[in-house]
């Protein structure tokens, strides 16, 4: 089983490794990390990043199409050649999963239109006007496409597709593997219950600091082609 993972300068890192540190333990899985161009790429933070091995020519096809979110994903929303990639993968994919504002990148393909999804709830309106139906959901299957809430909820969406593609015990024990038996320390069940002024604090941050930093601050390491 083939997963192919999405990179991008500017994603987040736990949108990439949550899901992946699950569907990674799928039996006969293979992860591959595609972007643009064959390099380092670095996260949100630009102080990490992800070595990816194959650029978009190099993939064919896939098994699992893996679309994370990060700050760098609005820029992707009108590139043509991760859209395009986007598009030629899930048109044979057996699953399509997009964490937090990943899901904006399959809406702008062109993917999710009169679909049922769920997304990083500061990214609900832009998903919305690509014409699908969004939910405030922690993850939702709609036909072969899985999406997640923000960051975390990838982690809970991966072990969602684990049962539906290995089955309960499977995912059960990847749960354990990982220990993902979450118990944080507040007492909010989603975004929507937390105070504005803390979710402003985070919508400033998506949508201003980190571009700020992602544009302006270079990473912190070389990259080198691979």
């Amino acid at each position: 089983m083939r997963i192919s993972i999405l990179l991008y300068d500017g994603f987040t890192m736990l949108d990439v490794v949550g899901g992946y540190a699950v569907l990674g333990w799928l039996p006969g899985a293979e992860v591959e990390f595609v972007a643009e161009r064959k390099t380092i790429i670095a996260d949100d933070l630009r102080s990490g990043g992800m070595a990816a091995w194959r650029d978009y020519s190099e993939v064919e096809a896939t098994d699992i199409l893996y679309v994370p979110g990060g700050p760098g994903g609005r820029p992707q929303m009108t590139n043509e050649a991760t859209l395009a990639f986007v598009r030629r993968l899930h048109e044979t994919s057996s699953w399509t999963f997009g964490v937090c504002n990943g899901v904006e990148i399959l809406a702008a393909a062109g993917i999710l239109k009169g679909k049922t999804v769920t997304t990083n709830y500061y990214a609900r309106e832009s998903v919305a006007s690509f014409g699908a139906h969004v939910v405030p959901d922690r993850y939702r299957r709609d036909g072969k496409i899985v999406t997640t809430a923000g960051v975390s909820a990838g982690i809970d969406g991966a072990l969602y597709l684990a049962r539906i593609i290995a089955g309960e015990d499977t995912a059960k024990t990847i749960q354990l593997g990982i220990e993902y038996y979450p118990h944080p320390p507040f007492s909010y069940a989603s975004p929507d219950e937390v105070p504005d002024p803390i979710r402003e604090v985070i919508r400033v941050a998506e949508e201003s600091i980190l571009f700020e930093r992602m544009n302006s601050i270079p990473p912190r390491f070389a990259q080198p082609s691979l």
